[in-house]
């Protein structure tokens, strides 16, 4: 049998060399790579060394065993919260209220760690105590989610507006708790914050040495990251929600129930981001102070668009903001540069991620053609 020749017109364009997952890949790397040049930028114009600062920064997040738990002390919350806002946009959502989710889970997460003891009079068991601080934080913070999730299914109203109403109403709540029923009664207290959770609810720390602080949470971020990969492309569920988020009205078309996988992905949603709370109480901080996370919900966006909304890129992302967070003290200290340039260099790269046709344009990346994905069992 002749064997077909395939003849290519000279006109035809020339393959891309950056397709598919190469390109998935490669834009957030050049994404992150643009941002550090101009944040080396502007320390040059404000009279800093660039590269002094940047060694400094590597050797604050990598450069000893302390100093890369603490930059995984810093990525375990972004972990969760970036999955939270990951799944979210996996169900064609925009989840602002990670911030609020994520307070009103340390919040119950702490009065679980304290208050169920002294209500019940008795020690709770480790083993029954830590995993109800660390469910109970996901709940609170999966049924703040559920409001708008809801709000949405029912009556259409945006997601967007809501969950930044329901930050407001969170972390009002968040305050008014923390400054009165629930505030630290000890005499030498002059902080808004709760009173230290009972030992029983505390998450241990991975190694015996004190000074390193990473604890089992970490590990715990790891595997829900897997758990959230496995859901969105291994079980019915997850491809409910991504196919409600390709195109909700084909997902109706299909028999699916659009109004409560919306819900459903709220849910899941605003969980992971209270996930991140409770395991900042159980695990790091032992109670809730006011303003302890601030921002974490916000640069979860950044972080969910960097990882290119996937579960594992999500962790990546999350470990790179860890590494700036926890390297910039030393980055600091060796240059005296303040450390509102981490800030700079976090919102360039949200910048050139979200507007990747820049670093498409600047680069000569061709953005790849549609292709359609067929899954196995599907199409013949």
């Amino acid at each position: 049998m002749a064997k077909a020749t395939v003849v290519i017109p000279p006109s035809a364009p020339k393959p891309n060399r950056f397709s598919g997952l190469g390109q998935k890949i490669l834009v957030p790397i050049l994404a992150v790579f643009t941002a550090l040049v101009i944040g080396g930028l502007i320390i040059l114009i404000s009279g800093g060394n660039p590269l002094e600062a940047y060694r400094g920064l590597i050797e604050g997040a990598f450069g000893t065993t302390k100093a890369i738990s603490e930059t995984f002390i810093w990525a375990t919350p972004y972990i969760f919260a970036g999955l939270a806002v990951a799944i979210a946009f996996k169900g064609g959502l925009f989840n602002i209220g990670a911030e609020g989710q994520l307070a009103l889970g340390a919040l119950a997460a702490a009065w679980l760690g304290y208050g169920l003891p002294r209500m019940l009079d008795t020690t709770i068991p480790a083993i029954i105590h830590v995993p109800l601080v660390v469910i109970g934080g996901a709940l609170a913070g999966g049924l703040w989610g559920a409001i708008p999730g809801w709000l949405k299914a029912r009556t259409g109203a945006h997601e967007v507006i809501n969950t930044i109403m329901m930050n407001y109403i969170a972390l009002g709540l968040v305050s008014f708790l923390l400054n009165g029923p629930m505030k630290d009664p000890s005499p030498t207290n002059v902080i808004a914050r709760t009173p230290s959770i009972a030992e029983t609810a505390h998450i241990g720390t991975i190694f015996a040495n004190p000074a390193l602080r990473v604890h089992w949470g970490t590990l715990l971020a790891l595997i829900v990251a897997f758990l959230i990969w496995w859901l969105l492309w291994k079980t019915t569920v997850g491809f409910e929600i991504r196919t409600v988020g390709t195109s909700s009205g084909a997902a109706r078309y299909a028999g699916i129930n659009v109004g409560r996988t919306i819900v459903l992905t709220m849910f899941l949603s605003g969980g992971l981001a209270g996930l991140a709370g409770a395991v900042e109480v159980a695990g790091l901080n032992y109670r809730h102070e006011l303003s302890f996370a601030l921002g974490y919900g916000f640069d979860a966006i950044a972080i969910a668009l960097l990882g290119r909304t996937h579960p594992f890129g999500v962790v990546l992302a999350s470990i790179l903001f860890g590494a700036m967070r926890s390297g910039a003290t030393r980055m600091q200290f060796l240059t005296q540069i303040p450390v509102d340039i981490i800030s700079v260099v976090q919102a360039l790269i949200l910048l050139f991620v979200a507007a990747d046709e820049i670093i498409r344009y600047v680069y000569r990346i061709r953005a790849p053609k549609e292709e359609v994905i067929m899954t196995r069992g599907w199409g013949g």
